[in-house]
């Protein structure tokens, strides 16, 4: 990707317009006039601000990815104690579905852009990866008992509620409450 610069009102624009078509049409099936179209610029300033199609859907991905771990953070640091700390994830989805309401961004453009070397991938793929982890440190911090498997377990729910969410159901209740349950007896459900 190229080196990250601020971005001219443009370059927002362009960001802005790419998003919203980007995850309510799929990354694939939106082109590069349309996002111009939709931004108010010309398809030259959209290459001289991004490049690429490809680098204008990673910022896309770091930007949903810097506001997703925003959300999160807030989560984690609300939480009154270390074990209400592991589950806040659950509630940074409760909050982050208000507004996202057509599934994850980041399972979707795995699915549309299954090759690793895609800027975006990569960016899609160490959104999970971080998720995963932050669970595991949140576990080890409560005095979880295997918090590896724990935050395996977490990140599936969680990754579970996610995909679900724009069904009609209310996955992410049942989540949320596995999830809890799981902590507060550190153990494994089939153990």
């Amino acid at each position: 990707m190229q080196e990250a610069r601020p971005l001219t009102p443009a370059g927002r624009r362009i960001v802005a317009a790419a998003e919203e078509l980007f995850y309510d049409r799929g990354i694939t099936a939106v082109g590069v006039d349309l996002i111009a179209e939709h931004s108010g610029v010309t398809k030259r300033t959209l290459y001289n601000q991004f490049g690429s199609k490809d680098h204008l859907v990673a910022a896309y991905l770091t930007g949903r990815d810097q506001r997703w771990r925003s959300v999160v953070r807030a989560a984690v640091d609300a939480g009154d104690t270390p074990v209400e700390a592991v589950t806040a994830p659950f509630e940074a989805l409760r909050t982050w579905c208000e507004t996202n309401t057509r599934g994850c961004a980041f399972i979707n453009a795995l699915a549309e852009l299954p090759d690793p070397a895609h800027p975006a991938h990569l960016i899609a793929a160490n959104q999970k990866l971080w998720l995963l982890n932050l669970f595991k440190e949140l576990a080890v911090a409560a005095g979880c008992a295997h918090p590896a498997t724990l935050a395996t377990q977490l990140l599936v729910l969680h990754e579970g509620a996610l995909a679900t969410q724009p069904l009609p159901l209310d996955t992410l209740a049942e989540s949320t409450a596995l999830a809890r349950a799981l902590v507060r007896t550190g153990t494994s459900p089939h153990r």
